[in-house]
């Protein structure tokens, strides 16, 4: 080859490898500017689930608690976060019904089973459901009506399971926010520590360890506390928090499998456990 055309081939080497780099950072920043467009989809795009309403007829329903989350309360495919397991996303079952075909089979709780509840902290009909549900109370705001409604539902009886919820930053504002919102409607109201020797964990299942208790994607313990009436741990469990974890997720997704039976079992052993405890508490 000549001298000419070693300078050319450098030269056609040289251009192709400009062209690959220009090409490169063209792609590069294609998908950085596709990835900040979905962020900012996600961000945006907000849209409240379809609720319809169920008669009552005195069976037990599953009620799930509505509430306005914080404004970055969307990040789940645009979804409230209280509605967070109430329409699943990746091919699951709702996880209320999941829990209730399984409380249906092993109880004679005779549940409704596809009709669940979705209610208003400040709904009067809430009075009709004893036993009820949050999700991502990390997320939770609270009106000064809405505390006032709560708090009478607690006090004449009302029981409230509260799960997947975390720290920030995936979690909203974590158990800060959670307890601040509580401390808003029970002022006087402290949430304790729970070990597996309260009744709550002996009230239909006998579960004696929480080393049983299935992660989903929380990192580290799970973490349970519950909140007494007079703060008296002898009396009535008025709320239970799962915290750091999502015992709900494992109830969503058990007939898929996506999750391991084993570890379905025991989140619907805490579930059938709760609501069992609502009921005769």
């Amino acid at each position: 080859m000549n001298p000419h055309g070693v300078f050319a081939l450098v030269a056609r080497v040289s251009a192709h490898r400009r062209w690959i780099a220009v090409a490169s950072a063209a792609i590069a920043m294609f998908v950085t500017g596709a990835v900040l467009a979905q962020r900012r989809l996600f961000d945006e795009v907000r849209f409240e689930p379809r609720v319809t309403k169920v008669a009552y007829d005195g069976r037990f329903t599953f009620a799930r608690l509505r509430y306005t989350p914080r404004p970055d309360g969307y990040y789940y495919y645009g979804l409230p976060a209280w509605a967070h397991g109430y329409l699943s996303m990746k091919g699951g079952a709702r996880a209320e019904v999941s829990l209730m075909r399984i409380l249906n089979e092993i109880s004679y709780l005779n549940p409704h089973i596809d009709d669940t509840a979705v209610v208003a902290l400040n709904d009067p009909e809430l009075a009709k459901y004893p036993v009820s549900y949050m999700a991502e109370a990390g997320w939770w705001t609270l009106t000064d009506a809405e505390a006032a409604a709560f708090r009478a539902y607690l006090q004449k009886g009302g029981f409230v399971i509260f799960d997947d919820f975390r720290e920030p930053p995936v979690g909203g504002g974590g158990w800060a926010n959670f307890e601040a919102n509580m401390r808003r409607v029970l002022p006087e109201g402290r949430f304790m520590d729970l070990d597996p020797s309260s009744p709550i964990f002996h009230s239909f299942f006998e579960i004696n360890t929480f080393d049983l208790i299935p992660q989903s994607y929380d990192e580290g313990r799970p973490v349970i506390r519950g909140l007494f009436e007079n703060n008296d741990p002898t009396k009535r469990l008025m709320a239970i928090a799962n915290f750091n974890t999502d015992v709900s997720d494992f109830w969503e997704y058990a007939v898929t499998g996506f999750k391991p039976i084993e570890e379905s079992n025991e989140a619907y052993k805490l579930g059938v456990n709760y609501i069992m405890y609502g009921m005769t508490h």
